[in-house]
């Protein structure tokens, strides 16, 4: 849910294409926009069934809410069509696990499960494959598992993305077939692979600079601001970004701005 003007203006294009008629303000509470919620969602699922003829199953519909630390606790729950969604502590979408403060615990564990499964497996039939063979099976079935949304990892501490670096270095020791502690820096070099940190940062300087050219969404490009000088300076053509003030320390989804600009 909205807690800051930018997505609530987000919030309120998209009402007023689906002709809600919502006024917003730069004043708008949760509150307010939580009594438009329930319409909007019908509306949503009216547009779903005759424009795409597909049905919102309300019965697995999930409302994840993430309010700020300064918002007054309010209830959450709504109710569309004489059903009552509650608040989860965590939902999936496009296989991402979210959670509350959007720090990626659940997703992050659900990938380092489904590494390790693959991982084993492939160490299984490792004996009948030639080293290319398993190094093959391991980029499209482990470290395409590594790369989706790694995006949204930006911003994390590194102590929460070490699970992934931990099974990056298990997929680098089970491709050269060595032990388990083997220093796998040089063995990344020859595999070309990059650093699980390293992707994280290299996926949202991509996105930023699809920003800065106009090619990346509308929502993304509002994070951006290229940098302007209080007066005429060389640095004024420099491409550099300004780096937005930081109101709320802690939190994953105000920190998640600032790495592409730094």
């Amino acid at each position: 849910m909205p807690q800051c003007n930018s997505i609530s203006e987000i919030y309120g294009e998209f009402l007023g294409l689906h002709g809600l008629g919502f006024a917003l303000t730069c004043t708008v509470n949760c509150g307010t926009l939580f009594r438009q919620v329930p319409a909007c969602i019908c509306i949503t699922g009216r547009h779903l069934c005759l424009d795409v003829h597909l049905k919102l199953n309300l019965g697995k519909t999930k409302l994840l809410f993430l309010p700020a630390k300064s918002s007054p606790m309010i209830d959450a729950s709504i109710t569309v069509e004489s059903s009552i969604v509650s608040p989860s502590r965590s939902t999936r979408n496009l296989s991402v696990t979210l959670d509350g403060q959007l720090y990626f615990t659940g997703h992050i564990a659900s990938i380092t499960r489904t590494c390790q499964f693959f991982l084993h497996n492939i160490q299984r039939i490792c004996p009948f494959l030639t080293q290319e063979a398993i190094q093959l099976l391991v980029q499209a079935l482990v470290i395409s598992c590594l790369d989706y949304c790694t995006s949204l990892l930006a911003g994390l501490l590194a102590c929460a993305i070490k699970p992934l670096h931990l099974v990056q270095n298990a997929a680098t020791c089970l491709v050269f077939n060595l032990p388990k502690f083997t220093h796998v820096t040089p063995l990344l070099t020859t595999l070309h692979w990059v650093p699980i940190a390293a992707r994280i940062e290299f996926k949202s300087l991509v996105l930023a600079y699809q920003a800065t050219r106009g090619t990346a969404p509308s929502y993304l490009q509002t994070l951006i601001t290229p940098y302007t000088p209080a007066r005429p300076l060389r640095s004024a053509s420099s491409g550099k970004l300004t780096i937005p003030s930081l109101r709320a320390p802690g939190s994953h989804s105000s920190r998640s701005p600032l790495l592409s600009p730094r």
